[in-house]
């Protein structure tokens, strides 16, 4: 979902400056630079631009038979330590006697976008309810896995904000036809697992928590705070100037910025990203950047072992394909596996794939902004944010020319017995090659060949028990097994 910004937010850039934003499709001239596509985690869903030049579409010959996404939750509402910063910066407005011009103009009217914070602090905001709604909606039309009538299963983590996205996502998903009438047809199921438990481990969307170690990787808050130290004050000393008795800090920086992403989906305000200027997003993007990367993503060495599991389970039930009836395990997944999580639950599978961790990029560098990185928080935590694993299944593409026979339906290239199959990585829409695998159409990763990168990526980030420290923990568990069988005791939402 977008929002359309003021004239003064869609600032434009010249030409030079295509190179800093990576913007992709771009041509000499003026070209729109948007704050909510650098926002980090406060950014409500965009589609990434592509870093590959790979083409979004399905390769032609091509259909998509299983799909697997690991989402954050969609868009919500300031979480409590934010919404103290925002009315500590509503009071000290509220406190001076001041006047206020340009691009601050707004302040003396300005007040918090929360109205009821006991029932809105934390949770999902109707943008994030739309995002969710939206793509089930999307997929469905995608990926045409499910009939009229038909049910799906998805998996969640047991926070409220991501059970409601899930439950969102599941009635976009179904929300065709009318079946009302029918209690066991188009019905939608949640499988909540738990969260921050001790008894999960790696069986869960949030691997992270039960893994004592990964905290001990973390270095992301020092080194985001340094960076953020780096530029803030000079963005204070800029705005001061519109201002005459009140004066901003680098703490009202932060958290000015943060507003800009969280009021445009919570209530469509986008007044705070127009007052501070592209490289001023681009540097608080790049804070959020060192955050993920050395909090979560491929700068914490615990983070691979973490995400690994789940890219193990996804992986094996792509060899082993959609049509069948489960060889172990007591539930046959559908074609289309969803797992909704956090925002931190998404670097550890980039982590274990292996990707956007180029070696003359990587690591970030804590005071240098590389502009060709490809690791970019707003590509992947963004609001409703996800990475998915396409199965194609491939043929010849159909020859210029095609005769059809009456009463008979011409199956797809990608359809017929003899199709090969192949891997796709998708990061909030934008296709990822598979390092060192690409020779499939559309630069995607035959199966086979997937399958065993992936091996081999078990074997370079480490087994999540010995990794984590859990050797002897009698119940710990470094295998991923949910999508199969369904954990005892575990919460079953129903639609």
């Amino acid at each position: 979902m977008r929002f359309s910004l003021s004239s003064r937010s869609r600032l434009t850039l010249p030409c030079v400056a295509l190179t800093v934003n990576l913007l992709s499709g771009a041509v000499c001239g003026q070209v729109a630079f948007n704050p909510l596509e650098h926002s980090g985690p406060a950014s409500p869903y965009f589609d990434a631009p592509s870093q590959s030049g790979i083409q979004v579409d399905t390769p032609a010959g091509c259909v998509v038979d299983q799909a697997a996404y690991i989402v954050r939750h969609g868009a919500r509402y300031p979480e409590p330590g934010s919404f103290a910063s925002w009315q500590s910066l509503f009071s000290k407005i509220q406190n001076a006697s001041f006047t206020a011009r340009g691009p601050l103009s707004f302040l003396p009217s300005w007040v918090p976008p929360v109205d009821d914070a006991s029932h809105e602090i934390a949770f999902l905001s109707a943008t994030g309810a739309a995002e969710a709604f939206g793509l089930g909606v999307g997929l469905r039309k995608r990926y045409g896995f499910t009939s009229g009538g038909g049910n799906l299963t998805v998996w969640s983590a047991s926070q409220q904000r991501v059970l409601d996205t899930a439950s969102y996502f599941l009635r976009g998903y179904l929300s065709q036809g009318s079946y009302l009438g029918l209690p066991t047809e188009n019905r939608g199921t949640v499988v909540s697992l738990p969260d921050s438990v001790n008894f999960t481990f790696a069986n869960s969307l949030t691997p992270t928590t039960s893994c004592p170690a990964f905290a001990t990787g973390d270095t992301s808050s020092a080194r985001a705070n340094a960076f953020r130290a780096s530029f803030q004050g000079a963005i204070a000393k800029r705005i001061n100037k519109f201002l005459d008795g009140l004066q901003i800090n680098s703490s009202d920086v932060g958290v000015m910025q943060d507003l800009c992403g969280f009021q445009a989906e919570i209530n469509g305000d986008t007044r705070f990203c127009d007052v501070f200027q592209p490289s001023e997003w681009l540097d608080y993007e790049y804070a959020d950047d060192l955050n993920y990367y050395y909090g979560s993503g491929p700068g914490n060495p615990f983070s691979g072992a973490t995400g690994f599991p789940l890219l193990k389970a996804i992986t094996d039930l792509f060899v082993l394909g959609p049509d069948r009836s489960t060889p172990f395990g007591s539930f046959v997944p559908p074609p289309l596996l969803m797992g909704f999580t956090h925002d931190n639950d998404l670097p550890p599978v980039i982590s274990a794939l292996g990707i956007w961790n180029d070696s003359d990029v990587s690591p970030l560098s804590p005071t240098t902004p590389n502009p060709k990185r490809h690791f970019r928080s707003s590509y992947l935590v963004a609001f409703r944010g996800y990475i998915a694993l396409e199965r194609l299944s491939c043929g010849a593409p159909e020859a210029p020319t095609v005769r059809h026979i009456p009463g008979q339906v011409n199956m797809q290239p990608g359809a017929r017995a003899d199709a090969a199959k192949f891997v796709r990585i998708r990061v909030n829409t934008s296709p990822v090659p598979v390092p060192e695998c690409t020779s499939g159409p559309g630069l995607t990763c035959p199966l086979e060949n997937f399958a065993k990168y992936v091996a081999k990526r078990g074997e370079s980030v480490g087994d999540y028990i010995t990794t984590c420290g859990l050797q002897d923990v009698s119940n710990a568990t470094g295998t991923a097994d949910f999508f199969t069988n369904i954990p005892a005791g575990t919460a079953m939402l129903l639609l």
